[in-house]
Parts: structure tokens; C-alpha cells; sequence
């Protein structure tokens, strides 16, 4: 059989990919069958993500295009930098356009006739009005910071992501020039949205109306011309300097110092800006501008019709009750044998242990760490930390460790993007407690989640290790979908030994044994299993594939996918995010199957199941199949060997996100998502609340049946050209009682 020779229409691009998953996260947000302040969360979300993506993907595109960075390989689907940030900015458009349809039609309108109103100060009355000139009086106006830009006052560098009011100014009388510009920041510190009391309902009104209105009072002497909001994002990615001299804290703490002065990459500003405005604020940040010529070709500029920052309604949400506009609460089942009265380490001893979050408490990974600090048995405790929260209970008890004699080694991640500030904080209060604290390397993340705790048990030295696929947050742990594996097995811990000694020493000598580890061999290895199914499949034998990620985007792990589909394996692709194969694309990809489940909790998971019957090889992994988690990350893919999880792996867990025909969407081969159809005599199948109900998949529906492939194409559509899928509603009568109770 000839080798298939894979075009760059073969491949979605990455960029325009996660945009298509945002839009599936905004989907749950006009999802109308929600709880209101569930579908306000995802606008937050939304706003949130897409401020990242921003910093960094758009960032970096903008530096390959007109900065010093060196141009890189080209994009699999052979778009150029400057195309894709083109297709980025008609797409965001699009989407934001959406954004703000969805709060002014829908959200806000339905939240008021629950109650809650996000209000104008013109609809206050005279006591209401009273009662919000003494709240700014006492609280606001001493923190704020009026600033006019002209010669002897020059322009402030606008912090990234911050919300600005902008003002034109004309001279009454007094000091100053005649005609200003002038901003004033709206500080963090102060509340995004002010209450107000209005009878029986909760009213607020955001505080950047409230300033706007109370100008006169900051700029004396001068009348307010104009005025309106403004907010930019920067470019928040940066490589650090590799030399081996430099000292790791000092270089990221500077780095970030550098960020808040960084170019900017997007402006957003209120729709009815005035135009001088808009022009004095582009011309400061030196962006471009989609009302004048521009030779790239899009605008960084993005006028909307509402809030700017609705990342501020995370705030709002915490800040009212309305227990009947939110999700039911959930609470994470407990795991025998992890109780407070038990050993957990006879637990352990005694077999592997499998934990599911958030369907299973997060409580045993803390208990681990914690029992170990008092155990005066436990000899040593190894552990690396990428996130975790912001009053962590780990680091809390390897700091207890450390001062109860133990030997702690604790390798902090100060690299993980956004809590870098965190990671070194926690890093200074371990050292000064005596944790051996180590930042891993200057060229490489380390991203896998490991702990090992060394216990002297029957005259010899007993280590227990915890692998897992998230991170040690407690916080993430109620909100993410992860697996984590407690296991006593000799071979996994010399397998983990060796990597501690690895990340603390660079021993680098070791044979693995069962881990499978990044940058040494996670790759090869991933292709070498796919590439076992597809050779079963050419001999007959009974092959398959099942992979849940976060991101599919290497190429050569795709186009591994795509001869093992050639040769006729059946792949199963749960991939939450960016996903750059095309599936059903004729003589490459028919046998694939692609869906993205997106739902009231993060996926996070890293699943793997390769074969079936006897040699049926299943992993979970902390990596995703990129080039950064295969070549610039220590990752760890870790067996699962215990038969009776793996059992539960395989016809449970895998399963029931197969069969999901609530919150999946179907990848289509031009990159768009439909959402699952129910047949006619089909019920609802939400693998979330079947997750937290302890509801198992139905025996009788097959994973075929479940998951029709996507109609085959000869040649991909462009997947930027904006259209909405078209979505099937579900028929009346036919949600299962775990849909209803979720209240989505």
C-alpha cells in the first residue's frame, strides 16, 4: 500500500481551533436551559479565556510577524503568521459580537426579572443617589488617581487588562492647558460592581459609570467634554534567558515587572467612545485600527456594546445569594479507606487506589501529604508543585514536614504562565522552613504531577507515590476533571526515584521502566503504541484506539492517527480544545471520530486506552499531545495496571463520555462542531451528572451508536468562515432525571 502523502488541507490550524472551542465554551453561556448565574459564570469564562489567548497566542503571532522573534516552522495547515492573525480577528469579532448579544438580550433582561439588575445611575432615585455620592465620598474617590497626559505629565503605561475611564477635557478656569487628555484607572482593589438597595431586589451599578459621572469632582476647573472606557491586553509570553548563571527567581521576578510595560496586542473600548478619544488611545499604544488603513490587513481594536472585562462578573456572582439561579452543589464522594480513622498507607499497600475528581474527593491527595508531615514513621516526602492554590494545605504541611525533622524536597514550577508571583511566594516560606526547594530547569516547564512519600516500615524504607493528570490545587480539584493513581508498586517508585533524581540532579542515566517520561521518550512512545494498533489492524487483529486530551496538535502523532485510521482502526477522540486533525476526511480519516465535551466542570483528564481484550494497554498522563509537552516539558504518562481499574477505566469512565449526547459536539472535517443527536427512542446521557450520580453507561448502546462519524469530505472547508452549526433540539419528555437534576 502506498504511503499517504498528508497536504496542509489535511490539518486545522491551532489558532482558529481554540477560538472554535471558546465558542463552544460561549455556547454554554446562550445555553438558555441553564441556571442564569451558571451561564453568566461561562461569559466570564469566556472573557477570561480570551484574554489569554490574546497575551499569549496573539502576542506571539504579532512578534513573528513584525518583531525580532525568529520566524518558526510553518503552521501544519500552511497559513503564515499575518493570515492567521487576520482569521483571528474576523472570528473574535464574530464571537464577541455574540458575547455582548448574549448579555444585553438575553442574560441581563432574564437576571432582572429574577431580581437581579445590573443598573444605570439614571434609573436611581434621589435617596439611592444620595446613598451612592456618600459611598464614592467615603470609599472610591480616595483611591483614585486622576491623571492628565500633556507635556510635563506624560502618558502613564496603561497596565495590561486593567479598565480605564478615558476623558476629553476643555479649560473653565484655573491652571492647565486648554483643551486635556485625561485617564483615571479604576483600581482593583475597589468593587467592579456597587450595590444598591432597591426593595426586594439586588441592584448594582458598575463602577466604571459611577466614576464617569463623577468627573467634575476629579478634574476641578475643567468641563468633560467627552468620556468612555478603555482597556488593554499585553503581551504577556516571554522566554526566559537560558544561561546557566542566572538566578532563576531574580530573572522571572524582573520578567515580571516587564509584563505591565510590554506591547500592547488588543484595545477594547466602549462603543460610543468619542473619536478623539479612540484615536489619542491608539495612537499611545501604537496599535492599529480597523476605521483607518492598515497594511496588515485587521484591526486590534474591538468597540462593544456593554462591560468591558466581563471576567468582573466572577465578582458579581460571588457577591449576590439567589441559591435557585445557580447549579445544585456538589459534593465529591468519599474514598474508602482514606477516611481520618484509617491507614491510608495500609490502603495503599494493599492495592492501587484510583481517584476521579471532582466525582471523588480531593481530600485523600491532602490527607497523603498531611498524614506523612506528623507520621513519625515517614522518612522523606518528594514532591512537584506546577499550580496550586493560594492558601495551600500541601505546602502547608511539607513546611510542617520540614520542621518536624523530615528530609522535603519540593520542586516548584516557577515557569507555570500566571502564578509565577504565587510559585515564589510559596518557594520563599518552604525554604525558610527547611523544604529542599528546586525550580527544575531554565529550558524546560515541569509539568508532570508526582509525590512520593519514604516510610520505614519492617526494618526497610516503603515508598508510596501519588501520579496524577492535574494539579495539586484543592481549589481546581472541585472545578477540573482529573485522575490521580496512589500506588505502592516497587517499580513505579523506582521509576519515580529516578526522575526526582533527575529533576534534582540531572541523573539522567536511568532506564524507565513503567513511567513513560518527557522529553526522553513520552513521544517515541506515543507513536510507537499507535503505531502497534495500526500494524493489528493490517494483520487482522483486533485494534483500537481511545484518547481523552486537553489539545491534539502535534503532526506527526496526527498523521499517526490518520494511517492508523487508513489501515482501519477505530479511533475515539475526546479532545476538549484545540483539536488540529480533521475527522472523516475520505481515504485519511474515516474511522475517527472526534467530540468535545464541554460542561460544568473543566476536562482535564488525560485518558489512553490502546487495544482490546488481554494485551489492552491503558494510561492517564499529565501531557497533552503537543510538541511543548513532548520536547519542552517533563511529563509523565503512568500505567494503569490494576485490573480492576482498569476495568472501571475502560467500561465506565471511557464510555460514559462516549455515549454523552448532552454536552458534546461532534467535530465536523471543516473544523466546526454539531452538537450529538439523540435518536427518536434515545434518552439524554450527560457524562458529568452520570459521573456524579454514579450512573453507569447503558450496557446496550454502543460506542458506534453513540457516536456517529462525521460526513466525509474530499477537501475541508476554510474553518474561520464564521458559520453557527446548525443544533437540534432536544425533543420534550426525554431528559433522563440526572439532566433535570443538574438544573441544565
Amino acid at each position: 500500500m502506498p504511503q499517504t502523502k498528508f497536504l496542509p488541507e489535511h490539518f486545522i490550524n491551532r489558532e482558529l481551533s481554540w477560538l472554535e472551542f471558546n465558542a463552544r465554551v460561549l455556547e454554554e453561556a446562550q445555553r438558555e436551559s441553564s441556571p442564569l448565574l451558571e451561564r453568566l459564570k461561562f461569559l466570564g469564562i469566556f472573557a477570561s479565556n480570551l484574554d489569554e489567548f490574546f497575551m499569549v497566542r496573539v502576542a506571539g503571532l504579532r512578534e513573528q510577524t513584525f518583531g525580532d522573534l525568529e520566524p518558526q516552522d510553518p503552521a501544519a495547515d500552511g497559513l503564515s503568521p499575518i493570515a492567521q492573525l487576520q482569521r483571528i480577528s474576523l472570528r473574535t469579532r464574530q464571537l464577541v459580537g455574540q458575547q455582548y448579544e448574549c448579555w444585553n438580550q438575553s442574560l441581563k433582561p432574564k437576571l432582572a426579572e429574577a431580581g437581579l439588575r445590573v443598573v444605570s445611575e439614571d434609573s436611581l432615585d434621589g435617596p439611592q443617589r444620595k446613598s451612592l455620592d456618600r459611598y464614592f465620598g467615603q470609599r472610591v474617590y480616595p483611591v483614585l488617581t486622576p491623571m492628565a497626559i500633556d507635556p510635563s505629565h506624560p502618558s502613564p503605561r496603561f497596565h495590561n487588562r486593567g479598565l480605564y475611564v478615558a476623558a476629553k477635557l476643555a479649560r473653565r478656569k484655573g491652571i492647565g492647558p486648554a483643551n486635556m487628555f485625561a485617564v483615571v484607572q479604576l483600581p482593583s482593589v475597589l468593587p467592579r460592581f456597587l450595590p444598591i438597595e432597591q426593595g426586594n431586589r439586588e441592584s448594582f451599578v458598575a463602577i466604571e459609570e459611577v466614576v464617569a459621572r463623577r468627573l467634575p469632582e476629579l478634574f476641578g476647573g475643567y468641563e468633560i467634554i467627552a468620556s468612555g472606557e478603555f482597556r488593554v491586553t499585553r503581551d504577556m509570553d516571554y522566554e526566559l534567558l537560558e544561561q546557566e548563571g542566572d538566578d532563576m527567581v531574580r530573572a522571572i521576578e524582573n520578567r515580571l515587572r516587564d509584563r505591565q510595560r510590554s506591547e500592547s496586542v488588543r484595545l477594547e473600548i466602549s462603543a460610543d467612545l468619542h473619536p478623539d478619544l479612540r484615536r489619542t488611545i491608539i495612537a499611545e499604544e501604537e496599535l492599529h485600527d480597523g476605521e483607518a488603513p492598515s497594511a496588515r490587513g485587521y484591526s486590534e481594536v474591538y468597540a462593544v456594546d456593554g462591560p468591558l472585562d466581563m471576567t468582573g462578573f466572577f465578582e458579581l456572582i460571588g457577591q449576590v445569594s439567589f441559591e435557585d439561579l445557580r447549579v445544585s452543589s456538589h459534593v465529591p464522594r468519599a474514598v474508602p479507606g482514606f477516611s481520618r480513622n484509617d491507614d491510608l498507607f495500609a490502603t495503599i499497600a494493599r492495592g492501587d487506589v484510583l481517584l476521579h475528581h471532582p466525582f471523588d474527593s480531593f481530600d485523600p491527595v491532602e490527607q497523603f501529604i498531611r498524614r506523612a508531615a506528623a507520621d513519625p514513621q515517614v522518612l522523606a516526602i518528594k514532591q512537584t508543585l506546577y499550580r496550586t492554590s493560594g492558601d495551600s494545605p500541601i505546602v502547608k504541611a511539607l513546611i510542617e514536614a520540614a520542621e518536624n525533622g523530615k528530609h522535603v524536597t519540593a520542586l516548584v514550577e516557577l515557569k507555570a504562565r500566571f502564578d509565577e508571583a504565587n510559585n515564589i511566594s510559596w518557594a520563599r516560606q518552604m525554604e525558610r522552613a527547611g523544604v529542599h526547594v528546586v525550580f527544575g530547569f531554565m529550558d524546560m516547564k515541569t509539568h508532570c504531577k508526582l509525590a512520593m512519600v519514604v516510610r520505614h516500615e519492617d526494618k526497610r524504607a516503603t515508598r508510596y507515590v501519588h501520579l496524577g493528570t492535574g494539579n495539586y490545587n484543592p481549589s481546581t480539584a472541585t472545578q477540573y476533571t482529573d485522575i490521580g493513581l496512589f500506588t505502592a508498586d516497587k517499580t513505579i517508585a523506582d521509576d519515580a526515584s529516578a526522575l526526582f533524581n533527575f529533576l534534582t540532579g540531572y541523573s539522567q542515566l536511568n532506564r524507565w521502566q513503567k513511567l513513560i517520561v518527557a522529553p526522553q521518550d513520552l513521544h517515541f512512545r506515543t507513536l510507537a503504541l499507535i503505531d502497534e494498533q495500526t500494524g493489528r489492524a493490517k494483520q487482522g487483529k483486533r485494534a483500537r484506539i481511545f484518547a481523552k486530551l486537553n489539545s491534539l496538535v502535534d503532526r506527526e502523532t496526527i498523521e499517526a492517527l490518520y494511517r492508523a485510521s487508513v489501515a482501519g482502526v477505530p479511533v475515539d477522540l475526546v479532545i476538549r480544545g484545540i483539536c488540529c486533525l480533521r475527522p472523516g476526511l475520505e481515504g485519511i480519516s474515516e474511522n475517527i471520530r472526534v467530540r468535545s465535551i464541554v460542561d460544568r466542570f473543566l476536562e482535564h483528564s488525560r485518558i489512553m486506552v490502546f487495544g482490546e481484550g488481554p494485551k489492552q494497554q491503558v494510561f492517564a498522563s499529565s501531557a497533552d499531545w503537543m510538541p511543548r509537552n513532548f520536547e519542552r516539558r517533563v511529563e509523565v504518562m503512568f500505567p494503569i495496571e490494576s485490573p480492576a481499574i482498569k476495568e472501571k477505566i475502560v467500561k465506565e469512565i471511557v464510555p460514559t463520555y462516549l455515549v454523552d449526547n448532552a454536552r458534546a459536539r461532534i467535530m465536523q472535517p471543516d473544523g466546526t462542531y454539531v452538537a450529538a443527536e439523540q435518536s427518536d427512542n434515545s434518552s439524554f446521557y450527560r457524562s458529568q451528572q452520570m459521573l456524579m450520580d454514579g450512573v453507569l453507561p447503558p450496557a446496550t448502546l454502543t460506542v458506534a451508536e453513540a457516536t456517529p462519524p462525521p460526513q466525509s469530505e474530499t477537501a475541508a472547508e476554510d474553518p474561520s468562515n464564521g458559520k453557527k452549526p446548525a443544533r437540534r433540539k432536544p425533543k420534550p419528555g426525554r431528559v433522563q432525571k440526572s439532566e433535570s437534576k443538574s438544573g441544565k
